[in-house]
């Protein structure tokens, strides 16, 4: 706990201070959406490389389906066609964990800051070269306390994850496996993909609304500036051969 603390929560709660000190206005909901770009920005290595795999691995769906008809008889043979694949494209399928796993530890760390950091009794974690304000207001705009639950911005993160999640989720197979005796595997995916969908808003909206708005609040400037990459990344498509293949034949 005490690693947790040196590492995460007291560098976290220290520059939430400080930008709240230095920033016009001394507005906590501003060093908060700061933070969040200061964060994102750190984590956009990790992101960037996420969704460059979770393009390529969507671009690999004819390959891939295709070693599942060749070796549907023999699992072990397709498994390590499959690594053999992901090797030769330098696509690693399980590259989207890490980023996850970060994120979930500085939530962790967050949700500290904002239950108790906010607090003027926590001011005493504050390293010696941050100015002590005395007093954090936990208002945002005058309006919103970011201390306490905020309905409103729980919808605002729920919505923002629901568009998050709908750029990268696909309403049906792609049309080189429909059709095929190993679709039924790609429809399961694609209809437990169409499911989190609508499940993860949800639980995001249930909650953040019995969360701190400061974390709702982080959750939603988090996922803006997710869509905007996703919006970089996935914005070139790739033509694969069965596109070149139906336009010829059309």
């Amino acid at each position: 706990m005490n690693l947790f603390f040196t590492i995460l929560y007291q560098p976290l709660f220290n520059l939430l201070v400080w930008l709240y000190d230095v920033l016009p206005g001394n507005d906590i909901g501003f060093a908060i959406i700061v933070v969040t770009l200061i964060i994102r920005f750190a984590l956009f290595p990790l992101s960037q490389k996420s969704l460059q795999s979770q393009k390529a691995m969507q671009e690999l769906q004819p390959k891939i389906q295709a070693l599942k008809e060749q070796h549907k008889d023999n699992k072990e043979v397709l498994s390590k066609e499959l690594m053999q694949l992901y090797a030769r494209e330098k696509v690693n399928p399980l590259s989207s964990c890490l980023p996850l796993i970060v994120q979930l530890v500085v939530l962790i760390a967050l949700y500290q800051v904002f239950t108790a950091g906010l607090n003027s009794s926590s001011l005493d974690a504050l390293y010696s070269f941050v100015t002590n304000p005395g007093h954090i207001d936990s208002f945002f705009l005058n309006k919103i306390d970011l201390a306490s639950p905020n309905i409103y911005l729980a919808i605002l993160a729920g919505i923002i994850q629901f568009v998050q999640a709908k750029m990268t989720v696909t309403n049906r197979p792609p049309k080189s496996v429909q059709g095929s005796s190993g679709s039924k595997d790609e429809e399961m995916m694609v209809a437990m993909n169409r499911s989190m969908l609508y499940i993860m808003p949800v639980m995001t909206v249930f909650i953040g609304a019995k969360l701190p708005g400061g974390l709702a609040l982080y959750w939603f400037v988090s996922n803006v500036f997710m869509v905007v990459q996703q919006m970089i990344v996935f914005r070139k498509k790739k033509i694969v051969p069965e596109t070149i293949i139906e336009a010829k034949s059309s």
